[in-house]
């Protein structure tokens, strides 16, 4: 897959990630507590959910990180946060109407394996005894590799993690030491022996490209040692500097970072590679083995998109604990406090913590399955989305005329109402998908560029 270097700079634009529609900047006071309470309260019988819950600490900060995270040197505040933690879970559950089942659990960060053994058995037990768990129900855990003991790994299995996703980034020395990320290839072994010893066999890692001083030849050395620990998934994700909004970021060296063309050809080589390791590629940045439940559902159109990213859980509501979480449900998404403090208030006073959010509407909801398909499959037939959810066939016609240039330029087939990304176009999904966003544009937030 080879693009000119002429479209690259034409459609490069910075654009949202797309892993909700709307997106996080245009979230806003209106949602409040009060309302969150009231969604909860009308998720459907029968309907399954998932869990995520955001462990906001770090032993040390990785210059890179875009995260709502902060360093800990001591384990008193996140002992304190369990705490909290445990309080949220049982609020919101008094708040969901009884015979919703958890299909999905996902631990985040920050470092959720901060977390002792004793306060994650816990929490994992407060949510099973406060929601009922589906028999296959996915249990998740972000992991780094630098705070993971054997103890832990082993701690996790016995409360049911099913699922460990280690953030890897790159093994090169010069470029862990740019990002202060030090984590030698010896100890992510080490690690995934802890963890498929105790029973943790499913293996994601997250890998990036377009940090500093990473060239093809470094992130494919760093592809080839992360596919002799034989992970069923991994996660490619570019990096994106945003130093207006992660003032950590300003520790990176620019002139070190490569350009778009360069983060291109970084992309397309890892691409490549892990195709030549047996790796399907799953949407925009993730990749799995043939027998993977990602890829089935990729084949069997079953696909989804969420905050995680790429995901076969058919969970209608997503519920968020602690600060900075973010939900989703039938009638929009709501985000907890972002500072510890007034998250940890509001649970500690009795009130759920949920502070912004937005509201959808029939439109909203027509655009945000027309982008999830985008991202999701690389095509959309734009008649039959709108035919499902009421709207009218037509209603996409100013959308197909902008993206004409980008059929003729090779990213985008159209046929009538179909829109197909091509494979030359498959890089710059996120700006195809910017066509439908009516919200971009309107000044609210600042994204990374596409590629």
């Amino acid at each position: 897959m080879t693009m000119d270097m002429e479209l690259l700079q034409r459609y490069d634009a910075p654009v949202p990630r797309y892993t909700s529609y709307p997106t996080a900047p245009h979230f806003h006071a209106g949602i409040d507590a009060e309302v969150y309470r009231d969604w909860l309260a009308e998720i459907p019988a029968g309907e399954r959910m998932s869990l995520y819950l955001h462990v906001p600490f770090c032993t040390r900060m990785c210059w890179y990180c875009g995260c709502h995270t902060k360093v800990v040197r001591q384990y008193q505040p996140v002992g304190d946060y369990a705490a909290v933690l445990d309080r949220e879970i049982a609020l919101t559950a008094g708040a969901v109407p009884k015979g919703r089942e958890v299909s999905h659990v996902h631990w985040g960060g920050g470092t959720p394996t901060m977390l002792s053994p004793d306060d994650f058995s816990a929490l994992m037990s407060a949510l099973r005894e406060r929601f009922d768990f589906a028999e296959d129900a996915e249990v998740a855990v972000e992991i780094d590799p630098r705070t993971l003991t054997r103890e832990k790994a082993a701690a996790m299995a016995g409360a049911g993690v099913t699922r460990a996703s280690l953030g890897v980034q790159d093994f090169n020395d010069i470029v862990q030491q740019a990002i202060n990320r030090v984590q030698p290839f010896e100890m992510s072994a080490e690690v995934i022996d802890w963890l498929r010893g105790a029973g943790i066999e499913a293996i994601n890692f997250d890998l990036m490209y377009g940090l500093p001083h990473q060239t093809v030849e470094l992130v494919l050395h760093s592809v080839d040692l992360a596919v002799k620990l034989a992970p069923d998934r991994l996660a490619l994700f570019g990096y994106a500097h945003v130093p207006w909004m992660k003032k950590h970021q300003q520790m990176i060296d620019e002139s070190t970072l490569p350009g778009a063309a360069e983060r291109l050809h970084q992309a397309e080589a890892a691409a490549g590679r892990l195709a030549e390791h047996g790796y399907r590629r799953i949407g925009l940045d993730h990749f799995a083995r043939a027998e993977d439940s990602l890829t089935r559902a990729l084949d069997e159109g079953r696909l989804r998109r969420n905050f995680q990213g790429y995901t076969d859980d058919q969970a209608t509501a997503l519920l968020g604990f602690g600060a900075s979480a973010i939900g989703s449900l039938a009638q929009g998404y709501v985000q907890n406090a972002v500072p510890f403090g007034a998250y940890a208030d509001a649970i500690k006073s009795g009130r759920l913590a949920v502070t912004r959010g937005v509201e959808v509407d029939a439109d909203d909801r027509l655009r945000r399955a027309v982008i999830e398909r985008l991202m999701c499959d690389l095509s959309v037939d734009l008649s039959a989305v709108g035919a499902d959810l009421g709207a009218p066939p037509d209603g996409f016609a100013g959308e197909l005329s902008a993206l004409a240039p980008m059929a003729r330029d090779g990213l985008v087939e159209l046929d009538g109402s179909r829109v197909r990304i091509t494979e030359t176009g498959q890089p710059l999904m996120r700006t195809v998908c910017a066509v439908f966003d009516r919200y971009l544009g309107t000044g609210k937030g600042r994204h990374s560029r596409a590629v």
